[in-house]
């Protein structure tokens, strides 16, 4: 069983920049696949980054654009979205999520975090 705990999330204007964290705990917390998902109103979720569970690889969804950058500590056992150049349209529920492998799907992740609201707005 793993837990995950968003925090970070909040107001911002377009341009700024915000760091997410998720904080992990369990047993085997640091031997899985750690990701972010987000959800807007009214849209579906979905993928935003994912990182491996030692670290070395990343994968990012098309619309990051670099903005956006995913880490992982495992010696916190916490993960962190790094968020720059916030748009608008970047606003919604961020979710950390844990799964066993690097995808893109939310269908492969098991355990889920109670999201965290990042709102851009000016």
């Amino acid at each position: 069983q793993v837990q995950l705990v968003e925090s970070g999330g909040g107001l911002v204007q377009p341009g700024d920049s915000l760091r997410l964290s998720c904080a992990a705990s369990g047993r085997t917390s640091r031997s899985y696949v750690m990701a972010w998902f987000r959800q807007a109103p009214g849209k579906e979720r979905e993928f935003v980054a994912a990182i491996s569970a030692g670290g070395l690889s990343t994968h990012y969804a098309n619309f990051v654009a670099d903005r956006f950058t995913i880490a992982r500590d495992n010696a916190d056992d916490t993960v962190y979205l790094q968020m720059n150049s916030l748009k608008p349209e970047d606003t919604a529920v961020y979710y950390c999520a844990a799964s066993r492998s690097l995808s893109s799907s939310h269908h492969e992740y098991d355990y889920w975090g109670q999201g965290t609201q990042v709102t851009v707005s000016s």
